[in-house]
Order: C-alpha cells, then structure tokens, then sequence
C-alpha cells in the first residue's frame, strides 16, 4: 500500500533540529487519576486556501479537536479546549507565549499548523512544549492527503503521547468489527471497519451471510474471519485492497476462530471434526492445514506471542474451559488459567507480558493475566463483557459489551488500569472488534 503519510525531515526552518532533554512527562501508571493538564490550541495556517477537504484554518480547528480526543480518551491527560484558550499566530507556533500557558495552568503545549501544499497534498506540523521549563519537547510534521487529513491528527496526538508517556502509539490505527441490526435471534451481521476513534466507518460485507470473529492481519492489507456462505460455517481471507474475499480452507467440516501469526504468514484456526474440536494451522495462502492439539474435547481460540514462539488457547480438557499455552509446533501443553470459573478468548498483548482473557463466573468480564497465569486482574465489571483485542502498544483492550436481556452488543475500551473505560461510537450494534496494528 502507498504511504500516504511520512515524517518529513525539513519543513523550512520551522522542522528543525530539537532539544533531546525533556523535563516534563506522564506517569502511565498514576497518571489516571491525575491526568496532565495540556493546552491544544486551534492550529493556524500560513494562508487561508480552500481543498478538498476544507479550508485550511477550519482544518486547523478540526486538527486540535482530533488532538484533543485522543489524548483525552487515553485517560491520561486533561486537554485545555479551544473555548478555554487564546488563538495563536503562525509566529507563535515556534516561539510559544510561555507565561501566557503557564497561566493556564497547562503542564505541556501542543502546536501546530495546517498549510495547503503546492501538489495538492496538507503539511500538518505538529510541536510539543514543556511549558514550565519554556523548552520544546519535539516536533514532527506530516504530509497527507486531503482525503487522510484526520490521520496527520492521529498521528500529531501519537507524537505528543509517546513523547510524554515513553509508550508506543495507538491512535493512527483502525479496528475491524461486526456490525449488528435487527431483532435479537435474528441479526443481520456485516463485517466493518473505522478508525479507533469511530470515523471514517465503512462496511466490507452486505449482510448477506452471516459473519463472526474478524482478525486483522499484521500488515492491515487482509482480514480473516468466519462467515455462513451457503449455511456451512468457514474462514475466508478479505482483501482491503481489492475487496476480494476467499475461502481459506477447503474442508466440509466446521472450521472457526481464526488469528493470523505476527509474521502474517500463518493462520490458526478451529476445526470440528468426528466429534472432536483441536487448533490447526494454515498458510495465510491456502494449503493443507497442521493439527497441533489432539486432546479430547473441544480446543480452540489460538493467539500467538509476539515472537511467534508460542500460542495460548482455550480448552475444556479438564472439564470447562480454561486457558492453556503451548509451543508454536504443538508441543509442551500446560495450563495456565487456576483462578476459578471459566475463561475464553485468550489474546497475547503485542509487548508480550499480558495476556486478556474474557472470565465467565456469573457475568462476563475483561481480565488480564501473566503468560504464566499469575497476577490475574479483572479490568470491568459489567454484565456481558467479551472478546478483548489489544491495541498495537499493549496499553488498551477494546470489546464488546452485550446488554443484559436486550442481546444489543457496543464496542467499549478499557486500559490496564481498569478505570479509563469509554464507548467507542458506532453507527449501527457492534461486536467481535479487532484492533489493528498502526498504519503506515
């Protein structure tokens, strides 16, 4: 796919060398219920010119509001919005009124400017200040096309967020979910995909067949997921390029649950077969699947460790479901999961120290625990909560929530210290989300 965004090395004088040493940052772990106080005033334009996106200075506007939400959303900061704080000039996008934001009681300061480029493209430039040591911080600039200005936002609000906190980014990045209307016992369920914010929503599939359980694959051109073309329930491969889809495995038994490797050369999946359900895997192109569990019962649920080493999985082995790890070629079995109740959806965190689990004992919660099984930890506590993807810097778990006695389901997140939890909008009733990795 074409980079349709790219830090850019000179912008003028204005995208210079900058000063390493920082004297402000986010503790991401007691930052939730103190969060910094940063101002993110509407970022001017050099000259006003209409696009097709926009004029350039309503642009601006739009940029700092996306800027705005992400870092709001993340729990982590208390932005200053554009009705609290003064306009700027272009002039003082580099040479910020230091006394002015310290007035504010703003921590840190986000700047930036929206211009029209010759070739039809946006510069966004984005600029972070330390406003108590009057120093800059950082600053990047991104070229997008009208089409994509929301992603020069994201990817503003994923500079000033790993520069603070030291984490990895998230917000330039999409979730893939299943879209439900209709009564309850008959929905009409069609794979859909937006940014993490919930913009730029489309639908991939009509609803036709029903559709279950979407898994991004690692470099976002593909999705893996279940659907009932013809009434016989098998993994397909969609294409976002060419909206193309194919069916993954030539097999008249049940096949399900399927997650690409973090190579994006394999899928795991379940297959059903003479009374017996086990992980198999599979070229992401097709071919004759690998059995890699064989114990009685029902297997399924595989996620593979970053490094692609081992798989976690799900399994009633022991007489209900618990969570079991294993080596990527079948061997070494062991459970993991000792807790009490039953536990399903395992999903290993990108950074590799977590794995989420959804805990079945009474309602269904969010959790998450070591790849060893120890310091278990629920992070919600609603009635019907399932199916956890994590985002692409193992910070934040999306889901689906599932109303009690309505069958409604909505997409939520929640980050690991289980008190930031929010909605994430959606047109129609969502579940099954998967979150992808970031954009490139």
């Amino acid at each position: 796919m074409r980079k349709i965004i790219k830090p850019i090395v000179a912008i003028a004088a204005m995208l210079a060398a900058v000063p390493a040493a920082a004297q402000v940052e986010v503790d991401v772990v007691g930052g939730i219920s103190a969060p910094m106080p940063i101002a993110i005033p509407p970022m001017p334009t050099p000259a006003g010119q209409q696009t097709p996106a926009g004029a350039t200075d309503a642009l601006g506007r739009q940029v700092a509001e996306i800027v705005t939400a992400d870092l709001r959303n993340s729990g982590l900061f208390r932005p200053l919005g554009a009705d609290q704080l003064r306009a700027v000039s272009m002039d003082q996008v580099t040479a910020p009124d230091f006394p002015y934001w310290g007035s504010t009681g703003a921590q840190a300061l986000v700047e930036g400017f929206v211009r029209a480029n010759g070739d039809g493209t946006l510069t966004v430039g984005c600029y972070l200040y330390d406003v108590f040591a009057k120093t800059e911080l950082t600053r990047q600039g991104f070229v997008v096309s009208p089409a994509d200005w929301r992603r020069g936002a994201h990817k503003c609000a994923d500079t000033v967020y790993t520069r603070l906190t030291g984490e990895g980014p998230y917000f330039d990045s999409r979730i893939v979910y299943v879209s439900e209307t209709g009564p309850k016992g008959k929905r009409i369920k069609r794979l859909a995909i937006m940014d993490q914010d919930g913009a730029n929503h489309r639908f991939l599939t009509n609803g036709q067949s029903i559709v279950l359980t979407p898994r991004f694959a690692p470099k976002q051109q593909q999705i893996v997921y279940m659907s009932y073309v013809g009434d016989k329930p098998t993994i397909y491969v969609y294409d976002l390029g060419s909206g193309t889809q194919r069916r993954l495995v030539s097999s008249n038994n049940l096949t399900f649950a399927p997650r690409v490797s973090p190579d994006g050369r394999w899928v795991l999946f379940s297959m059903a077969q003479a009374g017996n359900t086990d992980v198999y895997r599979v070229s992401i192109d097709g071919g004759s699947p690998h059995r890699l569990t064989d114990s009685a019962g029902i297997d399924t649920g595989g996620s593979y460790s970053p490094d692609g080493s081992k798989i976690v999985f799900e399994s009633d082995r022991s007489g209900s479901q618990q969570l079991y790890v294993m080596n990527a070629d079948g061997s070494n079995q062991q459970r993991i999961s000792f807790g009490g109740g039953r536990y399903a959806t395992p999903v290993w965190s990108p950074r590799g120290d977590l794995i989420a689990f959804t805990k079945m004992s009474g309602s269904f919660r969010i959790g998450v625990m070591s790849p060893s099984g120890g310091g278990e930890k629920i992070l919600t506590e609603a009635w019907g909560d399932e199916g956890p993807s994590w985002s692409p810097n193992g910070r934040v778990l999306t889901f689906f929530r599932t109303g009690q006695g309505s069958g409604k389901a909505d997409l939520w997140s929640v980050d690991l210290t289980g008190v930031n939890e929010r909605q994430i909008p959606t047109p129609l009733d969502g579940s099954d989300p998967s979150w992808g990795p970031l954009r490139p």
